[in-house]
């Protein structure tokens, strides 16, 4: 089976003050896939991601990559299978330089200072940060963080790449080049988004989720023309898809009053 796949089968979790984060989740996803999760504060999308790289372990059900079970003893392999990209930058920055952090996964998976160098190298070239490799991360802007981090998983060339809310905070530019670097990343991605025009123009499939749950599994445009279902999700459509107030189109077609 390819190392790109996914399958999440049942999958419950309840954090220890007794809030039912995920109950029953179950999705498969193919090798290449592009997949938003959305859904409202709550609804239970970053703890599913935290199960795909066994930050967390499932307490009903199961997540396989690949083929492969999610449990301890299995977290090595899966961690150099699914790269995840946290929420806050700060949470994957912790090196005196730039250049330190992103190479930190690959020295730890044996290779040589060579190696490295030119993993780092390539992975801040994809993010268009070259020049930040010798800064300290808390002289970075918001939107430099993020493109670090993410090139912190990319230096570890992962076969899946989890992100959570990875258009947080950026600019217009950032995000632009975001959106790039994502539509060029062939494996499978898992997006996990308040952004829906960013899941609009980047992931052909949309997870939608309402307390813990999947409330729909759909091609994205379907989703997003279903406003019955956003209403019960508390979403609203992408910005692209509303109706323009000057001339009446939308981003799925005219109007035809």
């Amino acid at each position: 089976m390819s190392h790109h796949t996914i399958s999440v089968r049942d999958l419950g979790f309840a954090y220890p003050d007794g809030t039912q984060a995920l109950d029953g989740v179950s999705f498969e996803a193919g090798h290449g896939e592009a997949i938003a999760v959305v859904g409202a504060n709550g609804a239970g999308k970053s703890t599913l991601l935290l199960h795909l790289n066994g930050l967390l372990t499932p307490q009903r059900g199961s997540v396989d990559i690949g083929g492969i079970p999610v449990t301890k003893g299995t977290l090595p392999e899966i961690r150099r299978t699914v790269g995840m990209v946290f929420q806050d930058p700060d949470d994957q920055l912790f090196m005196p330089t730039v250049a330190e952090d992103v190479g930190f996964g690959p020295l730890n998976l044996g290779l040589s200072p060579e190696g490295v160098a030119a993993r780092v190298a390539a992975a801040l070239a994809r993010v268009g940060a070259e020049h930040l490799a010798e800064r300290p991360p808390y002289r970075l802007s918001g939107g430099e963080k993020r493109a670090v981090a993410i090139a912190t998983v990319l230096a570890m060339e992962p076969n899946v790449l989890v992100m959570d809310e990875p258009s947080s905070g950026l600019d217009p530019r950032a995000r632009r080049r975001l959106l790039g670097l994502l539509q060029g990343f062939e494996h499978t991605r898992i997006v996990a988004t308040h952004d829906l025009d960013l899941a609009a123009e980047l992931c052909p499939r949309t997870i939608v989720m309402g307390g813990g749950r999947v409330l729909a599994d759909r091609p994205t445009v379907d989703v997003f023309r279903d406003d019955e279902l956003l209403e019960r999700a508390s979403l609203e459509r992408p910005l692209g898809m509303l109706a323009c107030p000057i001339c009446g189109c939308s981003g799925d077609g005219p109007r035809s009053d």
